[in-house]
Order: C-alpha cells, then sequence, then structure tokens
C-alpha cells in the first residue's frame, strides 16, 4: 500500500511540474512617459522565468504604489501546444509635472505658496522640483528624490529650503511671536529590505534663527530672549512598513512609519536632543463608494522645559480647526478619523465628501506623561469636507474642511485647506 501512495505522490508531482509554464515574453503597455527600462528594472517577473501569479500580483501593487502609474492589471496568455506563456501588464500613467498653489490667512495676512514639481523625470520616477512662500516673509526650496537610482533597492535623497514664518513659543502663561527662520541641508539615503520593508537613513545640517517680534502686553522682553542663532546637525532614520492596495484614489490595507531623529546643537554635542514618532494608518474599503480612514501619531521626545518644544498642536498637522501652533508639547498622542464617500466619479473627475473627527493631547515641556490625560490638554474636533480629484494627476487632491470644538476647552472652529488628503 505505502509503494501504491509512493507512486500516485509521484504522478502527481510530475503532474504538477508538467503544467508549470516557462514565460517566453513580458510585455508591458500603456506606457507614455515611464521608460521601460525601468520597469523591467523594478519588477520581478522576468523572461525565462516559471509562471508564478503570486509574484505577478505583487508586480502589479508594486507598480500602482509608483508616483507616474495611476493604475495596473495583468494578463496571462498560456500557450496550450507547449509549457509556454506570455505575461502582460497594462498600465495607466499619472500626470506628474504638478504645480503646486496654496493660499491661505493668517493674522489677518494673506500668504500663499507656489511650486513645481516633476515627479518622473527622465522616466525613471525621480522627483524634482521647488518652491516658493510668501507668508509675510520669503520662503523657498529645492528638492530631488530617486528612490531606485542605484537598483530597484537603493536610492537617494536630497532637499535644500530656506524657511521662514512667524511662530508663538509659550513661555508659561504668556505668548511671545518670534520671525523663525530654518535653512537646513540634507541627504538620505533610502534602501528596500523587503516588498514591504523599507529604511532611510540620512543627515542634516541646519542653522536656526528666532528674532522676537511682539507678544502679551504683559510679556516683559527683558526676560525672554530677543533673539537666539544656534548651528545645528541631525541625523535622521526612518522606518516604512507599507502593506497597502491602491485603486486609484481608494486604498486598503496597513501602514506603518517610524520615524527617529537626534539633533545636536554645534559646540554643545553633550546636549543631544532625541525625537521619535510612529504613524500607524489603516484603510479599509466600504463598499463601492466608500472608504475608511483612521491615524494614530504617538510621538515622544526629550523632555525639556522648553518654548521650542517640537511637537506642535496645529491645523495643518493633527488637529482641524485648532488654529495655526496653538500650542507645544515634548511628546503627543493624535488620533486622526475619516469616513470618505465617492459622490460624484466622471472619467477623470471625482468629488468625495468627508467626514472626519481628529482628537489629540500632548505633554507640557518638562512635564509628566500624566499631561496626556489633562483635561486642559486634550482637543476634539469634528467636522466634514470636500475633496474635488483628479484620477490621472498625481495627487491631484484639492481639499477643504471645517472642523468644529467639541471639548470645554474649545467651542470654536475653522475651515482648512490644501492639497492631498489630510493623510
Amino acid at each position: 500500500m505505502n509503494r501504491i501512495y509512493s507512486i500516485l505522490f509521484c504522478l502527481l508531482t510530475l503532474s504538477g511540474l508538467a503544467q508549470e509554464k516557462t514565460i517566453t515574453e513580458v510585455e508591458v503597455i500603456g506606457l507614455k512617459r515611464t521608460k521601460l527600462s525601468f520597469i523591467e528594472k523594478i519588477i520581478e517577473v522576468n523572461k525565462g522565468t516559471v509562471l508564478d501569479t503570486v509574484l505577478i500580483q505583487r508586480d502589479i501593487r508594486r507598480l500602482k504604489r509608483l508616483i507616474s502609474i495611476a493604475n495596473a492589471t495583468y494578463l496571462v496568455a498560456k500557450n496550450n501546444t507547449d509549457s509556454t506563456c506570455k505575461v502582460t501588464y497594462m498600465v495607466e500613467e499619472n500626470l506628474t509635472l504638478i504645480p503646486q498653489v496654496n493660499i491661505w490667512t493668517v493674522n489677518d495676512k494673506l500668504s500663499y505658496s507656489v511650486g513645481l514639481y516633476e515627479y518622473n523625470l527622465f522616466g525613471k520616477n525621480i522627483k524634482f522640483g521647488g518652491f516658493y512662500q510668501d507668508n509675510g516673509f520669503d520662503s523657498y526650496g529645492v528638492s530631488f528624490k530617486a528612490p531606485y537610482l542605484f537598483s530597484k533597492r537603493l536610492g537617494i535623497g536630497i532637499n535644500y529650503q530656506n524657511w521662514t514664518s512667524e511662530e508663538p513659543l509659550y513661555f508659561d502663561d504668556l505668548v511671545a511671536n518670534y520671525e523663525y527662520n530654518n535653512e537646513f541641508f540634507e541627504v538620505m539615503g533610502r534602501y528596500q529590505l523587503t516588498y514591504k520593508n523599507s529604511i532611510e537613513l540620512g543627515a542634516n545640517v541646519f542653522t536656526e534663527n528666532y528674532n522676537y517680534l511682539n507678544g502679551d502686553n504683559s510679556v516683559d522682553t527683558n526676560s525672554i530672549p530677543l533673539s537666539l542663532e544656534q548651528d545645528k546637525s541631525m541625523l535622521k532614520f526612518v522606518y516604512t512598513h507599507d502593506n497597502l492596495k491602491y485603486d486609484y484614489y481608494f486604498l486598503a490595507g496597513f501602514k506603518s512609519i517610524l520615524y527617529f531623529q537626534s539633533v545636536a546643537t554645534e559646540g554643545n554635542f553633550d546636549d543631544l536632543f532625541l525625537i521619535g514618532w510612529n504613524d500607524f494608518l489603516y484603510f479599509k474599503r466600504l463598499g463601492l463608494k466608500g472608504n475608511f480612514a483612521t491615524r494614530i501619531r504617538l510621538g515622544v521626545a526629550t523632555n525639556k522645559e522648553s518654548p521650542f518644544a517640537p511637537f506642535a498642536v496645529d491645523n495643518n498637522l493633527n488637529i482641524r480647526g485648532v488654529g495655526n501652533t496653538i500650542d507645544r508639547g515634548s511628546a503627543s498622542v493624535v488620533w486622526n478619523l475619516e469616513y470618505r464617500h465617492t459622490v460624484i466619479e466622471k472619467n477623470w473627475f471625482v468629488l468625495q465628501t468627508n467626514l472626519f473627527m481628529d482628537a489629540g493631547s500632548w505633554r507640557n515641556p518638562g512635564g509628566s506623561l500624566s499631561d496626556i490625560v489633562d483635561e486642559d490638554n486634550f482637543r476634539v474636533y469634528a467636522g466634514g469636507g470636500l475633496r474635488f480629484m483628479h484620477k490621472k494627476i498625481y495627487n491631484a487632491i484639492f481639499r477643504i474642511d471645517y472642523g468644529y470644538g467639541l471639548t470645554e476647552e474649545t467651542n470654536s472652529g475653522g475651515i482648512v485647506i490644501g492639497i492631498g488628503q489630510y493623510f
């Protein structure tokens, strides 16, 4: 009987081997600006390999993650006369030369930012571009990012920025406004560990300047710094786990991004400042038109009693409607919830409605972790908004949200406008 089982097992194994198909051609159709050589470099399926639908589906998800690709599908054509087949990837490209325009008001001042970025330079998914901003001060920057420059695993990013803005700093119960300037140069290397996991490691050298502008009437300017200039250096580490599935603007799955930074002031390297935070993101498709989205951000830093704490409570960062940099902390907990629903989808145009709730708290500089549960620090805002989207232009999402405060500390609201989804 054992001999019969062995014979049957061998026959089944040989049958399975006989059914294996060898790929004789891999074709990519639909490319316009993206180079075929670039696609061939990053996909796993190649001519001469055995047909494996798991690898093909992984390639499809990898292609959908590319900024230049709006959508991707595949087709396998099997030859019935022999054990060969042809694999065809069909892609739809995004428009990747994107202007950026933002207009907003801060303290009754009209501000704007304009920029132009190419996300598929040379057809190799290289980002290059820059911006100019006028918010009462001049700011500008240039960015270059080539995640697949050296191989399908190894890339690099280079950034320069000269940023100036009016920033409030908090001295006990008093507030002083400063002209803040940060000029930096940064180099980051990126390595793809596995299909889902990557790391970035790099360095940043920068100079910070604070110059006193004004403050509360009760602020004694002799007791606070009128100006401060420091040269600093930063080491940065980013670990990303990405298991998201993309279907145009719909997302499903889990993503985690861990950030860690160490900052040293020139001439005082014993005074090391550490910052770390993690974004946990989860998305789920609900029916044909709904998309649930949530983000939990946990952050902690060296706990110094200083007005220069790294975590800011701000409209554009974490809590919609709360205002522009209402406070700072040395630790932070933020939870964002959204339900996105497609109302109109016509060829390239999409209109989404959005319901959201943003909640957050922080540790006061020099305080204790119990500050996180202090009701004086806790903020909850809820509201809704609209998304005007172009399906074939990368990140072409104009969003407008209105958030209203639900906690006793806040009963006001505000409008937040931006480009791209909030998270």
